[in-house]
């Protein structure tokens, strides 16, 4: 319990990469602000328009589907959408797609299946090529041996 957290050397990155050494409630009221005109980004709403009360603006209710009794909400009614036919944008993306570039494009050693044991000769191929040449010198040893024997016996 004798451990305790230092609050006020907190380091928070900066949106420009610069890390600057800030408290967590100066850090919280931070992202609030970030946060906020994030919002008033996406509502349209610049900082200079917001009203002088700082209370935001009423919602207005549109209506798409269904019709309101009231008349006072028959003007909030918007207009029916036709949905769009996709056949449209199917027709352009074939029309723009270049079939012989996808073609050529096709590398059939990729296409071919691979053998179920590809990946353990790659992983052991280094392995395999230090033993091949230990074999090779081997054998050249045990040839050169025979040749020494066969030098001897044949020289008394």
């Amino acid at each position: 319990m004798g451990d305790s957290i230092e609050t006020e050397s907190l380091t928070v990155p900066e949106p420009a990469g610069i890390a600057t050494p800030v408290g967590l409630t100066e850090t919280a009221k931070l992202r609030r602000e970030r946060l906020k005109a994030l919002r008033q980004k996406r509502q349209g709403i610049q900082g200079d328009e917001s009203p002088a009360d700082g209370s935001p603006e009423p919602k207005v209710a549109k209506f798409r589907s269904y019709t309101p009794r009231d008349e006072g909400l028959a003007g909030s009614l918007k207009d029916k959408a036709a949905p769009e036919t996709v056949e449209d944008h199917i027709n352009v993306q074939l029309q723009s797609a270049d079939p012989t570039a996808i073609v050529e494009e096709v590398d059939l050693s990729n296409l071919a299946p691979r053998k179920p044991d590809w990946d353990l000769k790659r992983d052991i191929s280094k392995r395999l090529a230090k033993l091949e040449r230990r074999t090779q010198r081997a054998i050249s040893e045990l040839i050169r041996e025979r040749l020494l024997v066969e030098e001897n016996s044949s020289n008394p």
